[in-house]
């Protein structure tokens, strides 16, 4: 599972703002230096490229970013960057980006920037929506810019695989005999080689640290030496890597809902299973304690629930002759999709209530809602820009006996969703060399605060404490909730986030936010 987006814009409808460029722009190339060149003089950004490059290596050309209003308060931007930072003379790809100006420009301390998650979630729609997300302390203190990681949103080229998800994500997870197996050794492959034929002239350089320099480049072309960074769900994993990288160059950070930045592919899935199976059980609990839970089967959701699966393994519900069939594989992700908030358990519990009827509609939205289906059937690239940044950072297991090796871990870590966890081969047959990850310190980075909730079922508890207990001088804020990032549950926590943002103030290390 992703660690997916921050969950407080779930009920928001977001605004996709044409900030220029088109879908589907092929890598630049470059000048005859290898280096990318700069944009028109009279915008944003350093008169000359005299910023040390903290790598170690030459000083980079580093060009600027020509805003154009685009909105209220908003302005959208790119900045041209090297497709491969270990061969600067193989071309160029844009960074798109959104600003949402300070309110307050007596107040104005700099830019904040910002990353909602996935992998594969571009950012620019938290500036575009930034009055809905933040406080107004952070409103008038930053300019708020959300960046379109490379491969995702609207930096171009963006990632861009297949055009139907359910032949490679409506399958069964338990195969009961070999087609079934076959299948989803077919799909692996299938899905990977779609990748590289659609998009292999990005995938190669969508890594997590190529990300972290990203953004060094941006700080460099917005012409300040520090600059301060919030990010969410896998946000946490970037900005430690940035941190880690360019340390001398954060002013601030703030991780919330952060992976735990030591584990591999296999334990970071292990982690994320007893996750959610944690937060699946909670549930259920409470669905069997609650009589108006319409779920309730008479005090045995628990029961209900697992006969459930059992059903929908050997005959799934069919929804409409042209979707993938409610089977358990559509239910584990729509299940899973659920366990992100609290929130969304009322409306999973209908349905259940209506799959255990044979109506698995509210199942199927349920899934199309996790993989970014929209009503007329296409779909966003996220999911797509997630395995290829997954993929390339750590596939884990390189071969379908490998992966199978790992099997009963996840059944033995997760009950009822352990079969969802263990199954899959795509980053296990992934066409493409992996990449390989920036272990992640913030060494000479100062404080830098990570928030975990008490239930968050993709970055349990216990990895957002494991990213704040590796970083040099990471302080963890503990938020009592059922959710997925902690970041406007309360005012404790928001209030903790504000004083360090803006007055550089950090909080104690494990304070709680209950």
């Amino acid at each position: 599972m992703r660690s997916r987006t921050l969950v407080t814009l779930a009920a928001l409808t977001l605004v996709v703002a044409a900030c220029g460029g088109d879908d589907g722009v092929a890598v630049s190339g470059a000048d005859d230096s290898g280096r990318p060149t700069a944009t028109p003089d009279g915008t944003d950004g350093p008169d000359a490229t005299t910023d040390p490059d903290t790598t170690g290596g030459e000083t980079p050309d580093v060009g600027t970013i020509e805003w154009d209003s685009c909105g209220d308060s908003l302005e959208c931007g790119r900045l041209t960057v090297p497709l491969d930072y270990e061969d600067e003379s193989a071309g160029t790809i844009e960074v798109a980006m959104v600003k949402h100006v300070a309110s307050d420009p007596d107040a104005r301390i700099g830019s904040l920037l910002v990353n909602p998650g996935g992998p594969g979630y571009g950012g620019s729609f938290l500036a575009e929506q930034a009055e809905f997300i933040y406080s107004e302390g952070l409103l008038a203190s930053f300019d708020i810019i959300g960046f379109d990681p490379r491969g995702t949103g609207n930096s171009t080229p963006a990632i861009d695989c297949v055009d139907e998800y359910d032949p490679y994500f409506g399958l069964d997870p338990s195969p009961d005999d070999d087609a079934e197996k076959q299948a989803l050794i077919d799909s692996g492959e299938e899905f990977g080689q779609a990748c590289l034929d659609r998009s292999g002239e990005i995938i190669p350089f969508v890594s997590t640290e190529f990300a972290a320099r990203d953004m060094d480049r941006i700080r460099q072309a917005l012409g300040e030496e520090t600059i301060t960074y919030f990010g969410f769900s896998y946000g946490s994993e970037l900005g430690s890597v940035w941190a880690t990288l360019f340390p001398d160059t954060v002013r601030a950070a703030v991780l919330d809902g952060a992976a735990d930045p030591n584990s591999d592919y296999t334990e970071g899935g292990l982690q994320q299973a007893k996750g959610f199976e944690q937060q699946l059980t909670t549930f259920l609990a409470r669905c069997s304690d609650d009589s108006d839970c319409v779920f309730h089967n008479d005090g045995d959701a628990e029961g209900a629930f697992d006969q459930l699966m059992i059903d929908l393994d050997e005959d799934p519900l069919v929804v409409s002759t042209d979707r993938a069939p409610v089977n358990q594989g559509v239910a584990s992700i729509a299940v899973s999709n659920a366990m992100y908030s609290e929130t969304m358990w009322p409306d999973l519990a209908i349905a259940l209530d209506d799959a255990q009827g044979g109506d698995g509609a509210g199942l199927l939205a349920l899934y199309d809602d996790y993989l970014d289906r929209a009503p007329d059937g296409s779909y966003g690239d996220a999911y797509e820009a997630f395995i290829s940044i997954t993929c390339l950072d750590d596939p884990g297991p390189r071969s379908v006996e490998a992966a199978d090796a790992t099997a009963q871990q996840f059944l033995d870590a997760a009950t009822r969703l352990g079969p969802f966890f263990a199954s899959g081969y795509t980053c296990a047959l992934w066409p493409i060399e992996p990449h390989g990850k920036i272990p992640a310190t913030g060494a000479g980075a100062g404080p830098i605060v990570v928030i975990g909730t008490t239930g968050d079922a993709a970055t349990p508890l216990a990895s957002s404490r494991a990213m704040a207990d590796t970083l040099e001088d990471g302080r963890l804020i503990v938020v009592t909730a059922d959710r997925h990032t902690g970041y406007g549950v309360n005012e404790c926590v928001d209030g903790a986030v504000d004083d360090y943002l803006i007055d550089l103030q950090p909080p104690e290390d494990e304070l709680a936010c209950e």
